[in-house]
């Protein structure tokens, strides 16, 4: 059975912060700086009272309201997400309500990182495959300012909070071809928040700050930046080309790249290494930030926009993260 990408809808926090903001509170950093290296000019945050469902059903509503899609013809919801709103019960439960879906849909968390969305659209492909569901909506939400700490430059620099809707049905805009996956739990401690679920519940108030004024603590998002860009450089060759052969293409049937967004000095190396001809790689982080698993979505959505994605297009798509987690997907619109 072929599944589709029907609608792909997004929302963004209103909280605007700049570089121009970020560089007044740490005055050693410079707007050109940043702009240079990470590429990312501003980023949204969401609210105090603010959560990752609160952002996940303003994405669903505006899908609603934008496109073709009927809430009632919703038979499943898939939830993406490493902030819910509680530790339990479910929050896609909660948002089942909050949007207004039937009580007749299934409905689950999963918790992934920046592999989410291609996760998310797998098993909704599954669904459909099994003729468990006909439209799956699949919300992807982070509120990783959450999880930072208020003096970790490096981190509030490159992420922002935001949400993506996805219905995939079996017809729509982009056919969804073969998946590769690949998953290596060893890279667990390299980005990580340790305190707060049940290995270590209790916060630990362990922070430390090292020689160039970097906090470190079990209670906030640990990023371990060197080893991260280590284990992408080396994983994303081999996994295009796996992708690329899943689905019986070659790198020159792919009309452009939206791969996961995490800022222009990763994204740039990650062009180079894999020979990608600049106008075939596609990248809209200057005004999100690292949204995590929202990034593609919202990529896929812009170069929509902006006519780099027509009718009969091929679209290579993949995404490495946490855990470690990756996954590949070609898109045929």
């Amino acid at each position: 059975m072929k599944t589709f990408i029907k609608a792909l809808s997004y929302y963004l926090p209103e909280n605007v912060l700049t570089n121009e903001q970020i560089v007044k509170e740490f005055p050693e950093w410079s707007v050109e700086k940043i702009n240079k290296k990470i590429g990312i000019k501003e980023r949204r945050v969401a609210d105090v009272n603010e959560t990752a469902s609160d952002l996940a059903v303003k994405a669903a509503n505006r899908l609603f309201e934008e496109e073709q899609v009927e809430k009632m013809d919703i038979d499943y919801l898939i939830f993406c997400t490493q902030t819910p709103d509680y530790v339990l019960p479910t929050t896609a439960c909660v948002i089942q309500e909050r949007i207004g879906l039937a009580t007749s849909i299934g409905a689950i968390d999963i918790n992934l990182g920046c592999s989410g969305w291609l996760y998310g659209i797998s098993l909704a492909k599954g669904l459909l495959s099994g003729g468990m569901a006909n439209n799956v909506l699949l919300l992807t939400a982070e509120t990783y300012s959450k999880h930072i700490h208020p003096k970790d430059k490096g981190n509030r620099t490159i992420f922002g909070d935001g949400a993506a809707a996805t219905v995939i049905s079996s017809h729509g805009i982009a056919e969804i071809g073969h998946f590769t996956f690949g998953t290596d739990g060893r890279g667990a401690d390299n980005l990580i928040v340790r305190t707060g679920a049940a290995r270590q519940k209790v916060k630990l108030n362990d922070l430390v700050f090292d020689d160039f004024g970097n906090p470190k603590s079990s209670d906030n998002l640990y990023m371990n930046g060197s080893e991260i860009l280590n284990f992408t450089l080396d994983i994303m060759p081999k996994l295009a080309d796996d992708t690329l052969q899943k689905n019986k293409l070659n790198k020159e049937d792919i009309d452009l790249h939206v791969y996961h967004q995490p800022n222009k000095y990763i994204s740039s190396l990650q062009q180079r290494k894999l020979k990608i001809p600049k106008e075939k790689y596609y990248c809209s982080f200057e005004k999100t930030g690292n949204t995590v698993s929202s990034t593609i979505p919202i990529a896929i959505k812009e170069a929509i926009k902006e006519d780099r994605i027509k009718a009969g297009d091929k679209v290579l798509s993949i995404a490495q993260g946490l855990g470690y987690s990756w996954a590949g997907i070609v898109l045929c619109f």
